[in-house]
């Protein structure tokens, strides 16, 4: 199409100044991660150049994400259970014949035995008993291998992969247009908004949002010079791990707790065994149940630098609301698990978003990060990418954001809203 558009269309062909016409060819190759470090700074650089001319400010930036499906064939995924379990039975299948548990003692074990078997192939040749125990040993060592490469593309932290696209993760999107709720292969997007443009763009393997915070804030604080004041995000957002990183680089936080909603519902509040709904007592550091029963404290537990308490009631016999408040089996009392920090860090976050100011952020979050996305899908077409591999999507998403910035810069002169940062909301 842009072959054709450059051949045809005026305004192509003004832009080409008499130059030759670049072949479909030249434009894939274009895309396809040869100018992977160029393109993203020229974006960087024209947001610093927004910034310079007051079109955008560091005082809050709107985050959200969303997933966009790779260019990687529906039916390719590779599941980490599934391999897994293959992998446990060729280690077993393994030591029954040898006694040996690991990979390098069974390839130094067939490169000794490969020097002493003369080895036949095709019609009319019998293989003996020492090549027939070698191909065997051999076919369980290329499984092996297959499947630790296929873990280690994989890492810790994913489930899943595509194997026609290595970084693409096997995720369940809201635009089902196969009708039948399959995970698909697809990349999480994260995009920060600032004043309506993109001053932020990455690409994540994560199937959720909350782990990819800190990455992307880093990579603008790094690319911007600057950080950041205030970090608007939703619910999808809240995690521990993110408030301590918010409260170590100062900044504030204006994530919606994920209870935000609930706690206003009726139906909440009728759950009395959550420890919302109960009151506690700082003097005694024990919480007090519907029925006016303790659950005192009586042990904490660590884990990766986050303590959590456990709170345990002193009976639940014939209590009379035992099975609307305990899931707990065979008579164990009711137990409550509490992580203070996070639990205070979660408390700044609700007073900030629950402020005048708090709402009038969430709100226009809404309009600028959630509009971005939906102009990206709808108005320039963009839900799935057309090249394989993080880096050339990563390419293919900062040409798509330096052109929605260009694009917007225009627009809003056209409409003589230069140097707006919030949006203004109508008042009836």
């Amino acid at each position: 199409k842009r072959e054709e558009a450059c051949r045809y269309r005026v305004d192509f062909m003004w832009l080409l100044e008499d130059e030759p016409v670049p072949d479909h060819t030249t434009f894939a190759r274009f895309r396809t991660g040869r100018c992977a470090a160029a393109v993203e700074d020229l974006f960087y650089q024209y947001v610093r150049l927004l910034e310079k001319q007051g079109e955008t400010d560091h005082k809050a930036v709107f985050i959200d994400g969303t997933k966009l499906e790779s260019r990687a064939g529906r039916y390719t995924f590779c599941w980490r259970k599934s391999v897994e379990k293959q992998l446990e039975k060729v280690k077993a299948e393994v030591f029954r014949l040898t006694g040996l548990k690991k990979l390098g003692g069974l390839q130094r074990r067939l490169a000794c035995q490969a020097k002493d078997i003369t080895f036949v192939y095709g019609t009319g040749k019998r293989k003996d008993d020492a090549q027939r125990e070698w191909e065997t040993l051999d076919g369980l060592r290329q499984r092996w291998e297959d499947y630790a490469r296929s873990l280690e593309i994989m890492g810790r932290t994913r489930n899943s992969y595509s194997k026609t696209d290595h970084d693409a993760t096997f995720m369940r999107m809201k635009e089902d247009h196969m009708r039948n709720g399959q995970l698909k292969p697809a990349y999480n997007v994260q995009i920060g908004v600032n004043s309506e443009y993109i001053t932020g763009i990455d690409v994540f393997s994560n199937r959720t949002d909350y782990g990819t915070l800190p990455g992307f804030l880093k990579t603008m604080e790094r690319k911007q010079h600057k950080r950041y004041e205030k970090i608007v995000a939703d619910a999808g957002y809240e995690s521990m791990e993110n408030y301590l990183y918010l409260e170590k680089h100062g900044l504030e936080s204006y994530i919606k707790p994920q209870n935000h909603e609930a706690k206003r519902t009726a139906k909440f509040k009728r759950q009395i065994g959550r420890v919302e709904n109960m009151a506690y007592d700082t003097e005694q550091d024990c919480y007090i149940c519907a029925q006016g029963r303790k659950l005192s404290l009586y042990r904490e537990s660590e884990k990766d630098g986050i303590v959590t308490s456990h709170y345990r009631c002193e009976s639940c016999t014939d209590c009379l609301c035992r099975e609307q408040c305990c899931k707990a089996q065979n008579g164990l009392p009711k137990e409550l698990k509490i992580r203070k920090q996070f639990e205070q860090h979660r408390a700044v976050s609700e007073a900030n978003v629950t402020t005048e100011e708090g709402n009038y952020l969430r709100l226009c979050r809404s309009i600028q990060a959630e509009g971005t996305f939906a102009l990206l899908k709808t108005d320039f077409g963009f839900r799935r990418f057309l090249t394989s591999g993080k880096t050339n999507v990563r390419t293919e998403l900062f040409f798509l954001a330096l052109g929605f910035n260009l694009k917007k810069r225009w627009m809003k002169q056209e409409n003589d809203r230069l140097q707006t940062h919030l949006s203004r909301l109508e008042t009836a």
